[in-house]
């Protein structure tokens, strides 16, 4: 019995497809909500840290390079 190794471009793209499945059922569920399609793309897009419409989502100011240092607040 063999063993099938899968390389890091496969397991990447693997990781890539899922994400895409879970954040179009997640726009999916949102409009069937009654939130506009363009709204919802934004807010998983900013869940996932995804560029919408080639625009960098809203920075997380809890993010490195964010904010302020440790040092700047003390």
């Amino acid at each position: 019995m063999s063993k099938r190794t899968a390389s890091v471009e496969e397991i990447l793209a693997s990781i890539e497809a899922a994400r895409d499945k879970v954040m179009a059922d997640e726009v999916k569920s949102l409009t069937k909500l009654g939130i506009p399609k363009a709204m919802a793309y934004q807010m998983i897009a900013s869940r996932f840290h995804q560029k919408v419409n080639q625009e960098e989502a809203e920075p997380d100011p809890f993010e490195s390079g964010g904010g302020p240092t440790w040092e700047e607040i003390g």
